[in-house]
């Protein structure tokens, strides 16, 4: 209702302008006042017939097609000036003479806007065809769909753009999922493996254990030792599984509780100190006047995963070393071992979940240590790297700010 309204006052201020501006031509061309009288009464009823007419047509062409409106353009047009001419020539303003050769040419500009009228139908209908087109292929599932360019003027040229745009999101948001879900189903098939060694040899000893198997105390601590590091082992690993799921970038830039850099060093330390002490491997940190710089907590759980990947992956009376260097408002850790190295193709995909080709990936855990704490670094506005060269070692360096 309210778009009918709009459409009638439209069409009343173009046509009381219209009538307005012929007054103002009359005037000028010298018509007396009687004449200028009889042209403002012929004006408003023809002012009066075209807004009615305006405001019949407007249901009828919301209806009709791109062809129709163009079309009905040029007949309107025509029809309106025969009809002001009928009237002139009613009221001797043009003689019959001059009334007939402009009703023919006006009859030849009929003709010429309805075929022009045509031509620029066919271009925008078929536009309008293609975008059709190209919105079903993409309802049925063919995110490769696009409308391109169609030439066929701003408004549609625009509305393709927008379609394309649009199928270029679905398709990315159609990508993000599927690598979700494989990530998901990753997921579920690498826990379930990992979890499968450390629960069926807890299952194992305890089975020995219950049966009277095992009983003497020399194997019975033995036992208990080996359940202790199935445990661990399964402990690591959900833990792991439960901090990367609950991880979340916002909460982390939210966080307001910082520590010395100093007392992070020596909770991860402290950490794989046993590990590193049955090994007998030599932990050296050297935090080069940075002690005191102030840090993010979670940063024990990514040192605490570098050192123990270096602790785990480096041989009998080796080195694993820790550094800082703060310059500016940057703070860079680095963990390096003297251990068995990482492949070069393997390189460039050690922070990815559940990669586990590499030997440096391989061992407790399922392989989210690396990943984890990727995601804890650049959710702190840092980045993390790794150097690797075979049997030469691995290092890993932490750029953060400060």
């Amino acid at each position: 209702m309210r778009g009918g309204w709009r459409t009638f006052v439209l069409v009343a201020v173009i046509a009381a302008a219209g009538a307005a501006g012929t007054l103002i031509v009359g005037a000028v061309m010298g018509m007396d006042t009687p004449s200028l009288a009889d042209l403002l009464l012929a004006l408003l009823v023809a002012s009066l017939v075209t807004v009615v007419a305006a405001v019949l047509a407007r249901p009828l062409l919301r209806r009709a097609s791109f062809r129709q409106r163009f079309v009905a353009l040029p007949l309107v047009a025509a029809g309106v000036a025969l009809a002001n001419l009928a009237v002139l020539a009613a009221r001797m303003f043009v003689s019959h003479h001059d009334a007939v050769a402009l009703t023919i040419l006006l009859l030849y500009s009929v003709a010429a806007g309805v075929a022009a009228a045509l031509v620029l139908a066919r271009s925008s209908v078929a536009a309008v065809d293609r975008l059709g087109a190209t919105a079903q292929r993409l309802g049925e599932g063919d995110l490769d769909a696009r409308a391109g360019v169609l030439d066929a003027g701003l408004e549609l040229d625009a509305l393709a753009h927008t379609l394309d745009e649009m199928a270029v999101r679905l398709q990315e948001a159609n990508e993000r999922e599927r690598q979700v879900e494989a990530l998901r189903r990753d997921l579920i098939t690498t826990v379930s493996h990992d979890l499968r060694t450390p629960l069926a040899s807890l299952r194992a000893m305890v089975e020995a254990i219950d049966d009277g198997v095992v009983a003497d105390p020399p194997s019975l601590r033995r036992y208990a030792m080996e359940m202790r590091r199935s445990v661990t082992q399964l402990s690591v690993m959900v833990d792991d599984l439960f901090e990367l799921a609950q991880l979340d970038a916002g909460a982390i830039e939210a966080e307001t509780r910082r520590a010395e850099l100093a007392e992070i060093v020596v909770s991860a330390v402290a950490a794989v100190e046993p590990a590193a002490n049955a090994k007998g491997l030599a932990l050296l940190t050297d935090l080069g006047g940075a002690g005191d710089a102030a840090c993010s907590p979670r940063l024990v759980r990514v040192l605490q995963n570098l050192l123990g990947n270096a602790v785990r992956h480096t041989p009998e009376d080796g080195t694993v070393r820790l550094s800082a260097h703060r310059s500016n408002d940057r703070l860079e850790l680095a963990v390096e071992d003297d251990g068995e190295g990482i492949a070069p193709e393997d390189l460039a995909h050690v922070f990815e979940p559940f990669f586990r080709a590499d030997p440096a990936r391989s061992g407790a855990g399922a392989g989210l240590g690396l990943a984890l704490a990727k995601r804890i670094v650049e959710a702190l506005g840092g980045r993390i790297s790794a150097q690797s060269s075979p049997a030469r070692g691995s290092r890993f360096v932490v750029d953060l700010p400060l």
